[in-house]
């Protein structure tokens, strides 16, 4: 798993899964000090971590670089990431 702000460099070569995160140099989680940007970036990394169906998938976070503050962390959503919530079926399968 990877967060990747070099698009380019990341299709040339793939790690197994890459959250591409369109942020500076520097910054892959966000801006210094904004702990909730940087939860969030890592939250949808750990997503895509269960979510992957292909080896090598790059997924494109929705988010952008701003001087904002960013939204409190969706504490239900992060309780709910993990293999255990996968369907029944994909966990017989690992």
């Amino acid at each position: 798993m990877a967060i990747s702000i070099v698009r380019e460099i990341t299709q040339k070569t793939p790690p197994p899964r890459a959250l591409y995160v369109r942020f500076p140099f520097g910054h892959a989680l966000g801006e210094r000090g904004d702990e909730n940007r940087h939860l969030d970036v890592l939250y949808r990394a750990l997503r895509l971590l269960f979510e992957a169906r292909e080896p090598g998938e790059i997924r494109e976070a929705p988010l952008r670089w701003k001087r904002d503050v960013s939204p409190a962390p969706d504490w239900e959503a992060w309780r709910a990431l993990g293999p255990r919530n996968a369907p029944r079926e994909e966990r017989k399968a690992s």
